[in-house]
């Protein structure tokens, strides 16, 4: 699908967790989008996707979130997430919470289709890739699982990372594995998302990479905090601050404190 509006007006949907913990990604997505062409808003109504009460079974409180969200989308060419994971739940899940109510379900549908997340719209929708961006290192990209089997996200981000002057970019056997975050699975089953997060640290480790890069920052918090935990050093960047050369110039994903009965949350 590739875009024919000239100047398409594009909404971030920002993400709880980029929101609370990592900021710098909304602001590399907001740089990107305008460098490719796009007027950006960021939708001051907008909230949780309700994917953690989707994920529970909670589904009055989902369906609440979900109709907050169509109604703050409203009238804009495209929302663009800086997540595979939010961006399947309002792509791909808000016309099955609705699928009961019209009305409703035809104004999901609307949305769904103009919702993208970041690297699959920059590369398939505005064929934009960035230009005189450099970044040094070896870095290995971790598919997260709503993105690679709900979207269909894979070449995109590499072939964007490819125009990054001074990255190798080295594949890693178990780059399709689930890291174990799962968003609330990683709760109510620390000990197998420990076990998880491990087998997929110990494969970074192979490829010899300094960094690693992905889409979905929930899978990078659960990485990082692990490999801090066991002295790894390997840097954790979302694919949107590469690409707008805004990793080196600010901290790692900070450390995630550890809790009762359980880890990497």
């Amino acid at each position: 699908m590739k875009n024919t509006l000239k100047n398409p007006a594009v909404a971030l949907y920002v993400t709880c967790l980029v929101d609370l913990n990592r900021p710098s990604v909304g602001f590399a997505s907001v740089k990107l989008l305008e460098s490719a062409g796009c007027v950006v808003s960021v939708p001051e109504l907008q909230t949780c996707c309700g994917q953690p009460a989707y994920n529970a079974g909670d589904q009055a409180d989902a369906r609440a979130l979900a109709l907050q969200v169509i109604d703050a989308f409203e009238g804009f060419d495209y929302v663009v997430v800086p997540s595979g994971s939010c961006g399947s739940m309002i792509s791909t899940h808000y016309p099955e919470l609705f699928k009961d109510d019209p009305k409703t379900h035809a104004r999901a549908v609307e949305l769904s289709k103009r919702t993208f997340e970041l690297s699959l719209f920059l590369f398939v929708v505005m064929q934009f890739t960035p230009e005189g961006v450099s970044y040094t290192g070896t870095a290995t990209y971790h598919d997260s699982c709503s993105g690679l089997r709900e979207l269909g996200i894979k070449v995109q981000p590499r072939a964007l990372l490819e125009s990054v002057d001074g990255l190798k970019v080295v594949e890693s056997e178990l780059a399709e594995t689930c890291c174990g975050f799962g968003g609330l699975f990683c709760v109510k089953y620390s000990e197998i998302s420990g076990a998880m997060v491990d087998r997929k640290i110990d494969d970074l480790a192979k490829t010899g990479c300094d960094t690693l890069v992905g889409g979905d920052l929930g899978c990078l918090m659960n990485m990082a905090g692990r490999m801090s935990r066991r002295g790894i050093d390997i840097k954790t960047w979302h694919v949107a601050e590469v690409l707008a050369q805004m990793a080196p110039d600010i901290p790692d994903i900070p450390d995630i404190p550890d809790i009762p009965d359980g880890e990497d949350i």
